[in-house]
């Protein structure tokens, strides 16, 4: 029960942070250096929510599941990587330099990392709805609102931040099917008996 419910705050606390990313890019709450400082949990705690959800689905998913775990885990792993670059890296670059960056090398590893993400999203939200062990509804949001919210440079901004919001209520749902979760027993260990063979 440990594991899930560590998980299951973990997914709360990304649920969370996803509204307060949302609303600060919609100019609801302020820019600051708390806001900003914040921002980049949002997809280290989902990882972390994500990595309890596979280890419940894990005996119905197969190996859909693990694949869609791994991808959506690598993801979000780089999901953590641009937006620690986005809010602790770019701000002390000038506007040449960052334009230059995106234009190369680093512009095409982040469309892959939101590729992989997107790829990651869909086949885990297949594989979580097939093992019928998560909440249909909830891994449907997760997996809509995670499309736009992987591909912030090709949406809308009101597009991407309607899909983080989305994406949040997903994994609130998720986070506390596992925050009640039961973790299968251990089976105990069977007691060796020595036969005792009766003497002639």
């Amino acid at each position: 029960m440990r594991v899930y419910r560590v998980t299951g705050a973990a997914g709360f606390v990304c649920a969370l942070l996803l509204v307060i990313n949302s609303a600060r890019r919609a100019g609801f709450l302020p820019e600051t250096a708390l806001t900003h400082a914040i921002a980049p949990f949002a997809a280290l705690t989902g990882l972390l929510a994500i990595t309890g959800i596979y280890l419940h689905i894990r005996g119905t998913a197969g190996s859909l599941g693990l694949v869609g775990y791994v991808l959506n885990s690598a993801g979000l792993a780089g999901a953590f990587a641009i937006e620690y670059i986005l809010h602790f890296v770019f701000p002390y670059l000038g506007g040449g330099t960052v334009s230059a960056l995106l234009a190369g090398g680093t512009g095409r590893a982040f469309l892959v990392t939101s590729v992989v993400l997107v790829m990651g999203v869909l086949t885990f939200g297949v594989a979580a709805i097939r093992s019928g062990a998560m909440p249909v509804v909830a891994v449907s949001l997760y997996a809509v609102g995670m499309i736009p919210g992987s591909l912030r440079n090709l949406m809308p901004l009101p597009v991407y931040l309607g899909g983080l919001v989305l994406a949040a209520i997903g994994v609130a749902w998720m986070a506390a099917r596992l925050w009640s979760a039961q973790e299968e027993p251990v089976a105990p260990a069977r007691s060796v008996r020595r036969e005792v063979r009766p003497t002639a």
